[in-house]
Protein backbone atom coordinates (compact mmCIF):
# COMPACT_ATOMS: atom_id res chain seq x y z
CA UNK A 1 0.00 0.00 0.00
CA UNK A 2 1.65 3.20 -1.22
CA UNK A 3 2.04 6.23 1.53
CA UNK A 4 1.16 9.31 -0.15
CA UNK A 5 2.10 12.81 1.71
CA UNK A 6 0.32 15.64 1.32
CA UNK A 7 1.67 19.12 1.18
CA UNK A 8 0.91 22.36 2.56
CA UNK A 9 0.86 23.27 -1.21
CA UNK A 10 -1.42 20.65 -1.91
CA UNK A 11 -3.94 21.87 0.67
CA UNK A 12 -3.58 25.62 -0.46
CA UNK A 13 -4.39 24.45 -3.79
CA UNK A 14 -7.36 23.02 -2.81
CA UNK A 15 -8.44 25.60 -0.47
CA UNK A 16 -8.61 27.80 -3.44
CA UNK A 17 -10.46 25.41 -5.63
CA UNK A 18 -13.26 24.83 -3.23
CA UNK A 19 -13.70 29.06 -2.87
CA UNK A 20 -13.58 28.98 -5.96
CA UNK A 21 -16.51 26.23 -6.58
CA UNK A 22 -18.50 27.62 -3.60
CA UNK A 23 -18.51 30.83 -5.19
CA UNK A 24 -19.07 29.64 -8.17
CA UNK A 25 -22.51 28.16 -6.66
CA UNK A 26 -23.91 31.39 -4.43
CA UNK A 27 -22.59 33.43 -7.46
CA UNK A 28 -24.39 31.63 -10.17
CA UNK A 29 -28.35 31.64 -10.73
CA UNK A 30 -29.72 28.59 -9.82
CA UNK A 31 -33.40 27.61 -8.08
CA UNK A 32 -32.16 29.25 -5.03
CA UNK A 33 -31.35 32.48 -6.69
CA UNK A 34 -31.63 35.54 -4.70
CA UNK A 35 -34.72 36.96 -6.04
CA UNK A 36 -36.95 40.10 -4.40
CA UNK A 37 -40.57 39.48 -3.52
CA UNK A 38 -42.71 42.51 -2.77
CA UNK A 39 -45.83 42.25 -1.33
CA UNK A 40 -48.95 44.65 -2.59
CA UNK A 41 -48.71 47.19 -0.56
CA UNK A 42 -44.69 47.80 -1.61
CA UNK A 43 -46.00 47.32 -5.09
CA UNK A 44 -48.61 50.27 -4.74
CA UNK A 45 -45.94 51.91 -2.59
CA UNK A 46 -43.83 52.25 -5.21
CA UNK A 47 -44.97 53.00 -7.92
CA UNK A 48 -47.53 55.09 -6.21
CA UNK A 49 -50.58 53.67 -7.92
CA UNK A 50 -53.74 52.69 -6.28
CA UNK A 51 -55.19 49.24 -5.50
CA UNK A 52 -57.33 49.30 -8.42
CA UNK A 53 -54.62 50.10 -10.90
CA UNK A 54 -52.65 47.38 -9.36
CA UNK A 55 -55.33 44.68 -10.16
CA UNK A 56 -55.43 45.97 -13.83
CA UNK A 57 -52.28 45.18 -14.41
CA UNK A 58 -52.59 41.62 -13.01
CA UNK A 59 -55.55 41.19 -14.95
CA UNK A 60 -54.42 42.52 -18.16
CA UNK A 61 -51.03 40.52 -17.84
CA UNK A 62 -48.85 43.76 -17.48
CA UNK A 63 -47.49 42.59 -14.37
CA UNK A 64 -46.77 39.03 -13.47
CA UNK A 65 -47.95 37.58 -10.19
CA UNK A 66 -48.02 35.05 -7.56
CA UNK A 67 -50.67 33.96 -5.29
CA UNK A 68 -49.73 31.79 -1.84
CA UNK A 69 -52.80 31.63 0.73
CA UNK A 70 -54.68 34.87 -0.33
CA UNK A 71 -51.35 36.97 -0.36
CA UNK A 72 -49.86 38.60 -3.90
CA UNK A 73 -46.31 38.22 -4.65
CA UNK A 74 -44.78 39.91 -7.55
CA UNK A 75 -40.80 39.75 -8.39
CA UNK A 76 -39.32 43.29 -8.19
CA UNK A 77 -37.01 42.57 -11.62
CA UNK A 78 -41.03 42.34 -13.14
CA UNK A 79 -41.87 45.47 -11.86
CA UNK A 80 -38.11 46.84 -13.00
CA UNK A 81 -39.09 45.50 -16.24
CA UNK A 82 -42.69 47.55 -16.58
CA UNK A 83 -41.24 50.75 -15.40
CA UNK A 84 -38.14 50.26 -17.97
CA UNK A 85 -40.48 49.25 -20.99
CA UNK A 86 -42.86 52.49 -20.64
CA UNK A 87 -39.79 55.05 -20.62
CA UNK A 88 -41.29 57.97 -22.92
CA UNK A 89 -38.94 58.66 -25.65
CA UNK A 90 -38.76 62.72 -27.07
Amino acid sequence: MATEIITKEDLHEFRELLLVDIRGLLGGKGPQENTKWLKSYQVKNMLRISPGTLQNLRVNGTLRYTKIGGIIYYKQEDIQAVLEGNIKKK
